[in-house]
């Protein structure tokens, strides 16, 4: 078992300029891969209601469905940085709720931080949710839950207003004890200047080489959710082909009878099967004999 991840190991890569691995992980079996690799951090992100169970966008997730989910990454990943993804009006209505809604991920699920989106109108959230000892990942950028007013999922601070309000979030989410923030579909420019000027982790999805680290989906970067593929994603795998390849196989093999085989199903003892014929006919005689009384 590997060293656990904390937040001073992260502290202590960015100092060093270590790059800083992070990926989303919904599930026990992903988990336990994504554990033996390596990976610093996984985030059990509101993605999940696109990813997994098929909604078109994250707002559906609840706290209910990312706390079962957090869980079984936890049991799988113990020693990797867990963040569990606040979802959609889990935090926004006011800092009571965000508090009672965060102690649930790190009480319930184990997890070692928190996600939630906005920048200096989040600001207040951020600090109370630090002040009630739960460390918080703040998220700039394109922000998924606000899909509505950002007029769909577009990439933001394109221009020279635009990206000095997400510098200027950066540093106001820090400055209200964030431990760390992820930066999404923002320009290169951006992500080195707020990941130069920050002396906290700086996470990169589509922000850049120049961050302290990167974050992909991982259903993305294994092929394995077709419905859209942003830019910044590299897929390492095609698991669709694969997996779907697989099915047919299946499919074929059973209806062609060449599966089961006997190597796939278990042999009786030597002489039992005999002894298990006679008796059934045995007893079917019986049957027959007692009805004809």
């Amino acid at each position: 078992m590997r060293e656990k991840v904390t937040i001073t190991t992260l502290q202590a890569k960015k100092a060093r300029g270590e790059k800083i691995t992070m990926l989303t992980c919904y599930d026990y079996p992903t988990a336990l891969l994504e554990e033996k690799a390596g990976v610093d951090i996984l985030l059990v992100g509101d993605s999940l209601a696109m990813t997994v169970l098929g909604h078109p966008s994250t707002l559906t997730a609840t706290m209910d469905v990312m706390i079962v989910h957090a869980q079984a990454v936890r049991r799988g990943a113990p020693g990797a940085f867990l963040i569990g993804d606040m979802p959609y009006m889990s935090y926004q209505i006011s800092k009571k709720e965000a508090i009672r809604n965060a102690g649930r991920f790190m009480a319930e699920a184990g997890c070692d931080a928190v996600k939630l989106e906005g920048g200096r109108n989040m600001a207040e959230v951020v600090e109370a949710l630090t002040k009630a000892t739960i460390p918080v990942m703040g998220h700039l950028g394109l922000t998924p839950q606000s899909i509505a007013q950002l007029g769909g999922f577009k990439a933001q601070g394109r221009n020279v207003d635009t990206a000095l309000r997400v510098i200027e979030d950066a540093k106001i989410l820090e400055e209200a004890g964030a431990f760390a923030i992820l930066l999404e579909a923002v320009p290169p420019e951006v992500g080195k200047i707020i990941t130069k000027q920050a002396s906290i982790p700086i996470i990169s999805i589509g922000a850049g080489p120049q961050c302290d680290g990167q974050l992909l989906i991982v259903h993305d970067m294994l092929g394995f959710f077709d419905a859209f593929t942003p830019k910044f994603v590299k897929k390492y795998a095609n698991l669709n082909e694969t997996i779907l390849q697989a099915f047919r196989e299946y499919i074929d093999d059973v209806t062609s009878g060449r599966f089961p085989a006997s190597e796939h199903f278990y042999n009786m003892k030597p002489g039992e099967a005999a002894r298990l014929e006679a008796q059934v006919k045995d007893r079917n005689s019986s049957a027959v004999s007692q009805d004809g009384m």
